[in-house]
């Protein structure tokens, strides 16, 4: 069956990684996602010249046009391809597109029904609205790198570029909106979101525990501030993950550990005392995980009822049988990589799925088809090409 943003067509002015993965994951759901790129190269290059993994991984399902949005033919290119487009999607620093001719006002006036995304790395107002903005920026703002390490290790960033991946997820989600809200009302509306606001928006209760106590609640470290034991665990080869969320099953982990008297040890007979000694049964924990592999303890654990898993390294991951029976590793054909491996769609649809069919573009690949649908004659075309438009 059709993916359900079939028939959506989206033109992508978007680099580095928020907008690109925006977009990619609207193109994961059918849209056509036509990407306009500069026509001087990518930003990133891997080894001998190819695309490198940072394009790779945030572009698939996409097509290329290169376009030099600098010249007034290449906005014209741009302007025909708006007619037959229902998003615009840029990350451009507020202010860019104004400049060029191509700012909200004017878009929207000209294409009552577009939905016009702007992704910044502080959103469109305020005193930092002008200010360029890249992921750890917005980490180290938002509070998020305050509540991750330990007090030992300071403030410490997310191992992946978590703000322009929310920021890019909240796009979306607010691209979908729009769309929804033009079919109640046949207009488009710009939507406005930024790599600050998209990490303060997931704090949750982190946020929320200063909200409650005015105080800041520092690094939540290896575990879980207002539970024990929930945290990262050590055995005799690697380390694991338990969650005894509650006290039915804290006596479960004791019992599969075989130290069911630890239920009865004062410290440890409430949550409360579990966390506030913390460290203490940590510590015994670990000395009993100690005797055995991450396997058995992961296997051992799970039969009790306690929800428990290891910490993977990529390798290891990717030929989990969990994963793999999920779709999770996909591969296709790519003619600069030979074969290009992606992660699978987490979200699976039971009438209209998504699906991965295309792999990410090369540069300007897909310019005279793009070119040729927007009405452009092949004359027309080797003369945008002749005048370095294209």
């Amino acid at each position: 069956m059709s993916a359900p943003l079939s028939g959506l067509r989206v033109v992508d002015l978007t680099r580095y990684l928020a907008g690109p993965f925006c977009t990619m994951l609207l193109a994961d759901y059918g849209a056509d996602v036509v990407k306009v790129e500069a026509r001087e190269g990518r930003e990133f290059q891997g080894r001998g010249g190819r695309d490198s993994y940072f394009f790779l991984s945030a572009n698939r399902g996409k097509r290329s046009l290169t376009l030099d949005l600098r010249k007034d033919a290449g906005r014209d290119v741009l302007l025909r391809l708006l007619e037959d487009a229902d998003v615009l999607v840029e990350n451009f620093r507020p202010g860019v597109m104004e400049r060029l001719g191509l700012g909200a006002e004017e878009l929207l006036a000209r294409f009552p029904r577009l939905v016009l995304c702007s992704i910044s790395g502080f959103g469109r107002t305020g005193p930092y609205a002008e200010r360029p903005g890249f992921d750890q920026i917005a980490q180290g703002m938002s509070g998020l790198m305050s509540l991750t390490g330990t007090e030992e290790s300071g403030p410490t960033r997310a191992g992946i570029a978590i703000s322009d991946l929310l920021g890019g997820l909240f796009a979306a989600h607010g691209i979908q909106l729009a769309l929804l809200a033009r079919e109640r009302t046949g207009r488009g509306q710009q939507v406005d979101t930024s790599l600050l606001e998209a990490t303060l928006g997931v704090l949750t209760w982190g946020a929320g525990m200063y909200f409650e106590s005015g105080e800041h609640p520092g690094p939540a470290g290896q575990h879980h501030p207002l539970s024990s034991p929930y945290g990262r665990f050590q055995a005799r080869d690697g380390y694991l993950n338990i969650a005894a969320g509650n006290d039915a099953m804290w006596s479960k982990l004791a019992d599969a550990l075989g130290h069911a008297e630890w239920c009865e040890d004062p410290r440890f007979a409430d949550a409360r005392g579990r966390v506030k000694h913390r460290v203490a049964l940590t510590t015994a924990i670990d000395a009993v995980l100690a005797t055995a592999p991450v396997a058995e303890w992961v296997e051992r654990i799970n039969a009790a009822g306690v929800p428990c898993g290891p910490v993977l390294t990529l390798d290891e991951v990717f030929r989990d049988p969990q994963v793999l029976a999920r779709d999770m590793l996909q591969e296709l054909p790519h003619p600069g990589v030979g074969v290009f491996r992606t992660t699978g769609l987490p979200v699976k649809l039971s009438e209209t799925p998504g699906r991965i069919e295309r792999p990410p573009p090369l540069h300007g690949e897909h310019s005279e088809g793009v070119l040729s649908e927007a009405g452009y004659t092949l004359e027309a075309i080797a003369a945008l090409r002749r005048e370095e438009v294209i």
